[in-house]
């Protein structure tokens, strides 16, 4: 049934596809650049359709090429997972996880314990960082936690949480500011416009408006940062309802004017398809589908 099936193309093209590069391959497989081009050629010849398009610097996919790679990538997981599992002294479940930093140390890592005492057996490593991480090219990811209004077309997605923002300050300030102009803790987003737009519908919502023009303001690079202040009763800061969660479950900082809140977006979890079915990233897909539950 298999007598036939071009083993060594199909792991070298599936190194190929992943890295974008022929040369990459090579060096990922210990073979020179001269023999993937010969084995990606072979394949192309022996299917009958081209896989790649060969660009200056790089090889990108065609149609047929993104078919065949989201096929077996999948199953080339499976069968390592499954030999794996066969070995005697079989290591333990390794998982790479990237988010951004703030969801990380404000949602993430404050359940993290649960996730332990439920997977004692798997080894997770959180790559806490504001780039963005190419599922398909970097293979040391098992899992991406993204925060956006995008879509990933490409990749198998599971939507965790959506967001609102609202206003948020020290219990103190809050009950304390009455009619007064308080400061405001703002955030320098790589996507600004966001979060400005955010700040602009609440006061229209509050019918504040004046506070855009006429309130200090105290700016920070990253959200731990700006509820850290708003904690101190710095000023009221515009935040996410799920980054500011544990803050609020805590007392540390309460919702100034709870009536009004506009929406945010939203956060998913993302890895190349058929990765789901690994068992370190189907636990934690479980898990994290319980806990936002």
């Amino acid at each position: 049934m298999f007598a036939n099936l071009p083993l060594t193309a199909l792991r070298t093209f599936e190194s190929a596809a992943r890295l974008s590069s022929f040369k990459a391959a090579a060096e990922e497989l210990a073979v020179t650049p001269t023999a993937v081009s010969h084995q990606i050629r072979s394949l192309e010849s022996w299917l009958g359709v081209p896989l790649f398009e060969r660009l200056p610097r790089s090889v990108r996919l065609t149609a047929c090429g993104q078919r065949l790679f989201d096929s077996l990538h999948g199953a080339l997981l499976d069968v390592t997972q499954t030999l794996d599992q066969l070995r005697p002294q079989r290591s333990a479940g390794n998982l790479t996880l990237t988010t951004t930093p703030a969801f990380a140390a404000l949602w993430l890592i404050p359940r993290l314990g649960r996730f332990y005492a439920e997977y004692p057996e798997i080894n997770l490593r959180l790559d806490a960082s504001t780039g963005l991480v190419d599922l398909h090219q970097d293979a040391s990811v098992d899992l991406a936690i993204r925060y956006g209004i995008e879509t990933y077309p490409s990749l198998h997605s599971q939507c965790l949480l959506n967001e609102c923002f609202a206003v948020y300050g020290s219990p103190a300030l809050v009950t304390g500011l009455g009619d007064a102009i308080p400061t405001l803790i703002t955030l320098r987003w790589r996507s600004s416009g966001l979060y400005a737009l955010g700040w602009q519908a609440w006061c229209a919502a509050a019918g504040t408006e004046h506070w855009l023009n006429e309130a200090p303001q105290r700016e920070y690079d990253e959200e731990h940062y700006a509820l850290q202040a708003a904690i101190g009763g710095q000023g009221l800061v515009l935040a996410s309802s799920i980054l500011v969660s544990e803050s609020v479950a805590s007392g540390l900082l309460v919702q100034y004017r709870p009536e009004i809140n506009v929406p945010g977006a939203g956060y998913s979890m993302l890895c190349v398809p058929g990765r789901e079915r690994h068992p370190p990233v189907k636990a934690f897909f479980g898990w994290l589908a319980r806990e936002v539950g």
